[in-house]
């Protein structure tokens, strides 16, 4: 699935779009360049999801933990591990927890990502605007449940 926004605004609209659709255990793989809108998506995904602390870039702690909403939040950043292995983190325990992982860099830790995840590429338009393209691409059956339903509330 493609579609452009314009906006900020509507790139988090994005993430409160399908924060009600989510389940524990599902798993987001984010990609995109730095500045991208990564963590803007998850800060509509997370308001949506009921959490009520300000969402920041887990860039330095690699995992910030928001567990006050209707399901739990794991944001990971894995751009860290560019030079090191993620299997020593135990991430497979946010995997199969009570909660939904939001991976920004997955290709980071690759080697311990589950099979079934929807990965949510997210472009630039240019430099000199908001403009997103996302991509939208499911593997596995939850994931692609999950993204069935996304299209039929996006539309």
């Amino acid at each position: 699935m493609e579609f452009q926004t314009t906006s900020a605004q509507q790139t988090e609209t994005v993430g409160e779009k399908i924060a009600p659709l989510l389940q524990a255990g599902d798993v987001l793989l984010l990609e995109g360049d730095l500045g991208a809108g990564k963590t803007t998506f998850t800060r509509g995904l997370a308001r949506t999801l009921g959490i009520s602390r300000a969402i920041k870039s887990p860039t330095f702690t690699i995992i910030r933990e928001y567990r006050d909403g209707r399901l739990p939040l794991f944001h990971m950043d894995l751009y860290r591990l560019e030079h090191s292995s993620a299997d020593d983190l135990g991430l497979e325990e946010y995997f199969d927890g009570q909660g939904v992982s939001v991976i920004e860099w997955p290709e980071f830790g690759a080697d311990v990502l589950p099979k079934d995840v929807l990965t949510i590429t997210i472009k630039r338009q240019s430099m000199s605007d908001e403009g997103r393209q996302f991509t939208l691409v499911a593997q596995g059956p939850r994931s692609e449940a999950l993204l069935a339903q996304f299209k039929e509330r996006w539309i």
